[in-house]
């Protein structure tokens, strides 16, 4: 394997860590249905999230992906559904919160993909990704991997550039959210087996954290369509 391709699939995982890892809503659900109901309700979780990224990639691919960046008022409405739906869901992880520390059942049937599915589908953050970073792997020519990482910016523009537009990095890159979606809630799952307290924690803080982007994301849509 060439020095380039493997260089290639390396930027690939950095950007989907980079897409996957920040704290928001989605790692929100994938948090609280790990510790509630095991490794495999935050993986099927995480799934979901990663699902919306498929559908995304494809309609970036085909081109679809720049109408949501000509018609404000749709995104604006994207936006303000997933505000709602945030707040909706933040009841879920309160009532698992309090079912925690009741020690009531908790393990019925897991709505964590589909939760996970359509918070993504209306994550801003998410969409903006792939109007810009996404659209760039997808087309020809290079990309400059650490002028777009969170912290670094700048300061380490032109140590690390790929080719864009290769398998390799789209490989890299859901083989970055997959290591995620995988590790995330093990190492939750791991230390809840340490800590018998954290499920309600972790499900009272997954609830504040909807509230508060569902908050944010309302204020974002409502201002767009207005």
């Amino acid at each position: 394997m060439s020095t380039s391709v493997v260089l290639s699939v390396l930027a690939g995982v950095l950007f989907g860590l980079a897409l996957a890892a920040p704290p928001g809503p989605m790692n929100a659900i994938i948090a609280e249905e790990s510790v509630v109901r095991g490794w495999v309700a935050g993986v099927i979780a995480g799934a979901g999230a990663m699902t919306a990224d498929i559908i995304f990639f494809v309609l970036a691919l085909a081109g679809v992906a720049t109408v949501i960046q000509q018609w404000p008022l749709l995104r604006g409405a994207m936006v303000t559904v997933g505000g709602l739906l945030m707040l909706y869901f933040a009841l879920d992880a309160v009532q698992s919160a309090q079912e925690t520390l009741t020690g009531s059942d908790v393990a019925g049937e897991s709505r964590g993909f589909e939760k996970a599915f359509v918070l993504a589908l209306t994550n801003p953050f998410q969409i903006l990704f792939w109007l810009t970073v996404g659209v760039a792997m997808l087309d020809p020519g290079t990309i400059d991997v650490l002028s777009h990482t969170p912290y670094v910016g700048d300061a380490a523009a032109g140590l690390v550039v790929v080719e864009t537009g290769s398998i390799a990095l789209l490989a890299g890159f859901f083989g970055g959210i997959l290591v995620w979606i995988t590790g995330f809630p093990a190492v939750l799952v791991a230390t809840d087996n340490r800590i018998d307290s954290l499920a309600p924690v972790v499900a009272g803080a997954s609830a504040l954290i909807l509230v508060g982007f569902g908050f944010l994301f309302l204020w974002d849509g409502i201002g767009t369509l207005l």
